[in-house]
């Protein structure tokens, strides 16, 4: 008798609490992604993902979280960015437009992150096709241009090293080349939006949306082709070769210092030399290294889904490893301003002015010229 009350007892807690945690569970009977959808905002969801399951509650809530968290910091790091280098009139040089189109660009990407946030927060497709094609458009543009004005960054700097006299980046120029990444990017943002060439859908969960990948056409493939090529093999054999070409310079110059030092029975010439240049110097490296990391972890991976959701085994692509690339193409947005700017010595200058109680510590370059070798990541190579 007491081993039935004992059941029953155990029967009716797991009834209870089986009902409070239902709600997290991986699926509710046979409760689908595209359950509840009809009529335009079905037909906006490619057919790959009609057969998967509603992922847990838990899944949703653990994405909207991280998106706050990164949206709060790209927000905040590039904000910035943008407002300290647009107020401080020495800081408005040629490169540093660059680098604050770089900064409005991961701005861009990251202002849409609250249609996604609202969409896990209901999870699912939510904010319908109108959502979906303002956060695909915004995502195009900010995403295409960070990839190009990197480039562009990585060309500006190769040049200044590589030519030290006539290879300095004139503000006209600057603003062209700007101009240029806007409207390389116009192209691949527009068509889809207007589904003359590609379209926007949702993807993984239906919480984020980007350029059709899966459907079996020819002109989805053709379209995937090109954009994976245009949005990210010409920049990155760009980044890579400029980049390349810095470090090789900064080899070049270190066995230059010693050959001489050589000639004259010294050990270095580090103690004729301006202090701040062996640090210069490690700082073009590791910065060169570092971009090209990461541009290659943020942005490969999405390349490589959409290879495989156009051309591979789409099997592979369940909704849970889709969100997977959308995740570190967004995470790139919230370190690029610590890369570029914020270890800029000038701009930790004004930070420090502007900003006391943020405790950073650069010192006042005014009675060198450390800066001037620093600000463009050119001095020392070429010294």
């Amino acid at each position: 008798m007491i081993p039935t009350i004992t059941m029953d007892n155990d029967t009716d807690n797991i009834n209870v609490y089986g009902a409070y945690f239902a709600p997290l569970r991986s699926s509710e009977g046979t409760k689908m992604l595209i359950d509840g959808l009809t009529g335009e905002d079905l037909a906006a969801v490619p057919e790959h993902w009609h057969t998967y399951p509603s992922p847990p509650a838990s899944a949703h809530t653990a994405l909207a979280l991280l998106y706050c968290f990164f949206t709060a910091a790209a927000l905040i790091g590039n904000g910035m960015v943008i407002f300290i280098f647009l107020t401080t009139k020495s800081l408005r040089t040629s490169s540093n437009l660059l680098i604050l189109n770089l900064a409005i660009s991961d701005f861009i990407m990251m202002a849409k992150a609250p249609i996604f946030i609202y969409n896990s927060a209901l999870r699912g497709f939510a904010a319908g096709p109108v959502g979906c094609q303002i956060f695909s458009v915004m995502g195009a543009y900010s995403g295409i241009g960070a990839s190009m004005t990197n480039a562009c960054i990585a060309y500006d700097r190769h040049s200044t090293i590589t030519r030290p006299l006539d290879g300095r980046l004139s503000q006209g120029k600057a603003l062209l080349m700007i101009a240029f990444v806007w409207i390389y990017a116009t192209p691949w943002s527009l068509l889809p939006l207007f589904k003359v060439w590609g379209r926007f859908v949702p993807e993984g969960y239906l919480t984020s949306c980007t350029f059709d990948y899966l459907s079996n056409t020819f002109d989805t493939k053709l379209f995937v082709a090109c954009i994976f090529t245009c949005s990210y093999v010409f920049p990155m054999t760009m980044i890579i070769y400029f980049y390349s070409g810095i470090v090789k310079q900064v080899f070049a110059h270190e066995a230059a210092l010693r050959e001489q030092a050589k000639k004259m029975n010294v050990e270095s010439l580090r103690s004729n030399q301006n202090a701040s240049a062996e640090s210069a110097e490690i700082r073009i490296a590791k910065a060169a290294l570092t971009v090209c990391f990461l541009f290659v972890a943020s942005w490969t991976p999405y390349g490589v889904m959409a290879l495989i959701g156009a051309f591979g085994d789409q099997r592979l692509l369940t909704p849970g490893v889709t969100m997977i690339p959308a995740v570190a193409c967004k995470t790139v947005a919230c370190i690029d301003p610590w890369v570029y700017a914020i270890s800029h010595p000038k701009y930790r200058q004004e930070l420090q002015r502007r900003m006391p109680w943020l405790q950073i510590n650069e010192p006042d370059d005014n009675v060198s010229n450390t800066t001037n070798g620093t600000t463009n990541s050119t001095a020392a190579p070429t010294a």
